[in-house]
């Protein structure tokens, strides 16, 4: 039996393929240097705290932040948002957030709601993410101290309207955490433009770096706890760790092969354009939209244009699982997209797809317009089977 080409559509969870720069970066590093910043004055050692500089520079520039020392490398947007939620937040504060958070979000609040009591409010949401403007405005006002976002949902796609809740959270002295990990890279993000006050993001979707590697932007003057203490390379001999970001955030040492290789991704969007990967997104997202009305019985979810959202689609067909639909894609068709609830049990509740979920189809940078084609068509045969 001949098997299909394989067609990767799964570029919300991970993207792939990354630029070949990414991977020729993470090998130099790891064959040519191998040595840990921060940590040593020999010529290998001082390189490599140029590398992690450089990569700390790039993603600077493309998220707009004024200054690199803003931006604090982690393990993944989950660290990331554990340290901002578990670092700013105190007993008995009020925060307030949305049904269509991932649960890097939903839990840490859920974990801080037993350790510090603090109060947890959501904002309603329609099926396509709309979110009421008039009921954050008033929520806002009771005192709440955090407002905590997506950027986009990785359910449904939806771009928040991030610059409207940053205004309304500060007209209101709520200071705003913003989940990128599902639009860092793929869709323009300006820290300085929409002055959020933390970030969260990732290296491994729409930055196209390695997996393992992420951050979280601070804003100047904001200090928080820290997650975790341990050695820095420096002030070693303080019992605490650094007053100044990023070292007072990046104890033990880091994923530096996973940070050479967000380096050469990172310096890959800024010469293509965050804007051209975008315009190339939605183009395809178009497609995808579009070709997905001729398949029968299926329902899609979230926005209907490819304006309001980010490359994702999430979908069902009447009377077919969509574990056995992802299934069938990947075992007879070479397609390979993700199903279930994307842990993001909350979105699907308000979708009314829990506890099963749906398939979810991610477009990336690297994908083209016969990769939707042959995906409408392949899901136009399934739908076509007798139902499960």
């Amino acid at each position: 039996m001949t098997h299909p080409t394989p067609l990767y559509l799964d570029n919300a969870a991970t993207s792939y393929p990354k630029p070949d720069a990414v991977y020729a970066s993470v090998i130099k590093y790891m064959r040519e240097n191998g040595a840990s910043p921060g940590r040593g004055n020999y010529a290998r050692a001082l390189e490599a705290d140029r590398l992690v500089y450089e990569a700390r520079k790039a993603i600077a520039s493309l998220l707009g932040a004024p200054r690199p020392s803003q931006v604090i490398f982690t393990c993944n947007a989950t660290e990331s948002i554990n340290i901002a939620l578990k670092g700013y937040l105190r007993q008995g504060d009020r925060v307030l957030t949305t049904g269509y958070e991932h649960n890097a979000v939903a839990r840490p609040l859920k974990k801080l709601e037993d350790q510090r009591r603090i109060q947890v409010d959501r904002v309603p949401c329609t099926a396509e993410g709309a979110l009421d403007m008039e009921s954050v405005k008033a929520k806002l006002q009771d005192g709440v101290r955090l407002l905590a976002v997506s950027h986009a949902s990785n359910v449904i796609g939806c771009v928040t309207p991030l610059e409207e809740l940053v205004a309304a959270a500060h007209e209101r002295g709520a200071a705003v955490l913003a989940d990128a990990a599902q639009t860092a890279g793929a869709y323009p993000v300006d820290v300085t433009a929409v002055p959020v006050d933390m970030l969260a993001f990732t290296g491994h979707k729409g930055l196209l770096g390695p997996t393992g590697t992420g951050g979280l932007y601070l804003r100047k003057g904001l200090e928080l706890s820290t997650l975790k203490e341990g050695g820095t390379g420096g002030m070693s001999l303080s019992p605490f760790p650094p007053d100044d970001p990023p070292d007072r955030y990046e104890a033990g040492t880091m994923n530096i092969s996973g940070i050479a290789g967000l380096r050469a991704s990172a310096q890959y969007l800024l010469d293509i354009g965050v804007d051209a990967v975008r315009a190339h997104e939605a183009r395809l997202s178009g497609l995808l939209l579009d070709g997905l009305e001729s398949v029968p019985k299926l329902t899609c979810y979230g926005p209907r244009s490819a304006e309001n959202r980010i490359g994702l689609v999430s979908f069902n067909i009447e009377g077919h699982d969509p574990h056995k639909v992802s299934m069938r894609l990947d075992r007879d068709y070479g397609i390979m997209v993700r199903s279930g609830l994307h842990c993001a049990p909350e979105a699907h509740r308000l979708l009314g797809t829990a506890p099963i979920g749906a398939v979810r189809a991610s477009i990336g940078y690297f994908n083209q317009p016969s990769d939707i084609e042959r995906f409408v068509g392949a899901l136009g045969e399934i739908a076509s089977l007798p139902p499960d």
